[in-house]
């Protein structure tokens, strides 16, 4: 038990740094997120120090996980899915709902409110994806469509089409995603998001 104990430990200063790392933090940022200084930080990151209960809890909180998951606990054999939050650098909270390797993949993706004058930057990658609205309005940028998807609203495309989604101003979004490099064809109803874009295209 002991050694057990003592192998989680020492493996936690590199997880430390890799959870930060993950996140783009720089030390300095955990420092203001967490109330732990600078110097403690890096020597818990290099393993010259251990963790007190005390440095542990902020550091859980920091990087939205339980105590457990942050010292990469042992499974106790709990059938639930432990649902661990993916940390990302613009608000948005992405909830995977699946922990199976390979196949479809689905996710819970709550992003905060965007500037709709903002430029949308679109991206490609190998794959098909279907998304659902639960709450809020979803903006969905693909190729030259730009469209949004209300509550009860669905949409799925290739994802080797230039693609981009996010909130509007009104508020926060909240979406199911399935992704995969197979997927179910989905009832697709959205309006554009320029109506003079729907007269063009009929």
């Amino acid at each position: 038990m002991d050694d057990s104990i003592d192998r989680t430990l020492d493996a936690l200063g590199p997880r430390l740094k890799r959870l930060r790392q993950r996140r783009d933090l720089s030390l300095t940022d955990l420092a203001s997120e967490t109330g732990i200084s600078v110097s403690t930080l890096s020597r818990l990151e290099s393993g010259l120090r251990r963790p007190t209960l005390e440095q542990l809890l902020p550091l859980a909180r920091a990087h939205g996980l339980t105590i457990d998951e942050l010292v990469d606990a042992p499974p106790t054999g709990n059938p639930r899915i432990n649902l661990r939050p993916i940390p990302s650098g613009d608000g948005s909270v992405i909830l995977p709902l699946t922990r199976r390797p390979g196949g479809i993949q689905a996710y819970k993706i709550v992003k905060p409110a965007g500037d709709d004058n903002a430029e949308p930057e679109l991206r490609t990658h190998e794959g098909y994806d279907w998304v659902y609205v639960l709450n809020g309005t979803l903006r969905l940028v693909l190729a030259e469509h730009d469209l949004l998807l209300k509550a009860g609203e669905a949409a799925e495309f290739d994802t080797r089409t230039p693609h981009w989604f996010g909130a509007t101003s009104d508020g926060p979004v909240e979406f199911l995603s399935l992704f995969g490099r197979q997927g179910e064809r989905a009832h697709l109803r959205a309006a554009p998001r320029d109506p003079k874009a729907s007269a063009a295209d009929d």
